[in-house]
């Protein structure tokens, strides 16, 4: 595949947006490597052509994506968590506003970044980006909300659910183990889980059944396990697991199959490639997650975005 460059240094507005609510790390080592980056891109592209934006509250984001749009700004640079990534980058794809991305990891959760191969050091991560590599990722998007790595729906975004931004801020990824556990112990200890699930891929007559989803849109899932092959933010399929079992040992062999990057070790999970899906619950309004935060609930309809947008890393 051909490589296309940004001419970066020709780009008359450049904006560092920070959430510093993102992660565990305090807040002034985060603002310190920020600082850093502002201070090395003024450098290399002129003082007048970089700004610094604060996300203080989730809330503010649509109207920091109206500003970045009335301003016509070449290249964003998103520095936070998936949460925050995909937040922003749905407010400019729905207004149609779609400059070239950067993303730094500073986030309890950086799967993009990790894609990517983004580094958290400022003078790397500098020096790889000003080079103006453009990479294609495609977009997903559930019932009308985007995604860029992951979504699904079951045990794990019920976990997800259940995680309050508190625990999320004070405890970093144990607190999505410790949810986990107890949602475990609440739901399947004596009992089989009691949710279930429909999905159809691509208008396909058939359903399958399964007692939870998941959906990658990238090669990585929760932090550092790779379940689909071929999977990448720059390849336009959704690869999905059904997981078919609704018993205690059964979550406990998929948790393992999910460990071991080797769903195709039971015979339980399907697995399929598809570029639609739609999803149907046997309760209503069960939370599904996208980039690691519930988003949205089942009925759940699941798409690409034809066209990808232009990250720079």
């Amino acid at each position: 595949m051909a490589i296309n460059y940004a001419e970066v240094y020709k780009f008359n507005k450049v904006v560092i947006v920070y959430n510093r609510n993102s992660g565990k790390q305090l807040f002034a080592s985060m603002i310190m490597k920020i600082n850093e980056i502002y201070k090395r891109l003024k450098d290399a592209l002129g003082s007048k052509t970089v700004e610094l934006c604060e996300i203080k509250r989730f809330d503010d984001i649509p109207a920091i994506a109206d500003a970045l749009e009335s301003q016509q700004v070449d290249w964003v640079i998103i520095a936070g968590g998936d949460g925050t990534i995909r937040a922003l980058i749905e407010q400019l794809a729905n207004r149609k506003f779609l400059p070239y991305i950067s993303v730094f990891p500073a986030g309890t959760v950086n799967l993009v970044a990790k894609e990517l191969l983004m580094s958290g050091d400022p003078y790397k991560w500098v020096k790889r980006v000003t080079k103006g590599v453009e990479v294609p990722v495609y977009l997903g998007r559930a019932n009308g909300h985007i995604f860029l790595t992951v979504t699904g729906i079951g045990f794990d975004s019920l976990v997800v659910d259940s995680v309050t931004e508190k625990e999320k801020k004070l405890l970093n990824k144990l607190a999505y183990v410790l949810q986990g556990t107890e949602l475990m112990r609440k739901e399947v200890l004596f009992n089989n889980w009691r949710y279930r699930f429909q999905v159809r891929f691509d208008d396909e007559e058939q359903w399958y059944e399964a007692s939870s989803v998941i959906v990658g849109k990238s090669r990585y899932y929760a932090g550092r396990y790779n379940l689909f092959r071929g999977a990448s933010l720059s390849v336009p399929w959704l690869y999905t697991a059904l997981f078919t079992g609704a018993k205690r040992a059964d979550f406990i062999r998929y948790a393992a199959c999910i460990a071991m990057e080797a769903l195709g070790l039971d015979k339980d999970i399907v697995v399929r490639r598809s570029k639609k899906l739609e999803i149907r619950c046997n309760v209503e309004d069960f939370a599904a997650e996208l980039d690691g935060d519930a988003v949205t609930t089942a009925p759940l309809t699941i798409e690409l975005e034809e066209v990808p947008i232009r990250f720079l890393a």
